[in-house]
């Protein structure tokens, strides 16, 4: 076993870039881009009907892992800027993750980073009508952890993920037709 740990040790620092290798390297910040962000999931079905239904995101690409026992979900918008582009090509998508057998757990939940001391925080959505959406939302009978006419800011909602996971709800009036 040392044998083997000294060899793997060996071979690190061997094929590691050195710190003068490293200065060398160049990249090109102007192209990077923001891709995705991944939330863990109970229960895959529920999490994906809230995310496309109420939402009206598209799921873009999954993948399954039956030997790792975990799916992904890829989901984003459409909108002619990316149609037709990879994965990868794509900026603001969210990726789901479920490690399967969670959902058979009625005691089993994530730790969004909401909790009493805070932390994670939110995604945003942005909307034509902020009212016409949070009625849309009630109809869905979406849980809602702020409305806009809850508190001193109007012009925001915030809802909640089968997860419990927060969404910010935001108007922006050039979407309107």
């Amino acid at each position: 076993m040392l044998r083997s740990i000294l060899s793997h040790r060996t071979t690190t620092l061997l094929t590691s870039p050195t710190l003068q290798q490293i200065r060398k390297m160049t990249t090109d910040v102007s192209t990077y881009r923001y891709n995705h962000t991944m939330y863990r999931i109970k229960d895959p079905k529920a999490s994906i009907k809230f995310y496309t239904e109420a939402l009206g995101m598209k799921l873009l690409e999954e993948h399954h892992s039956e030997e790792s026992k975990f799916s992904l979900y890829f989901l984003g918008y459409e909108d002619p800027a990316s149609k037709g582009l990879v994965r990868l090509g794509r900026q603001g998508l969210l990726e789901l993750t479920h490690n399967h057998g969670t959902e058979n757990d009625a005691d089993f939940a994530y730790n969004t980073g909401n909790g009493d001391v805070g932390g994670y925080g939110h995604i945003a959505i942005t909307v034509d009508d902020l009212q016409a959406a949070c009625a849309r939302f009630d109809s869905m009978s979406v849980k809602f952890i702020k409305r806009p006419e809850e508190g001193r800011m109007k012009h925001i909602a915030f809802v909640s993920d089968p997860d419990g996971y927060r969404v910010e709800i935001l108007e922006n009036p050039m979407l309107r037709k």
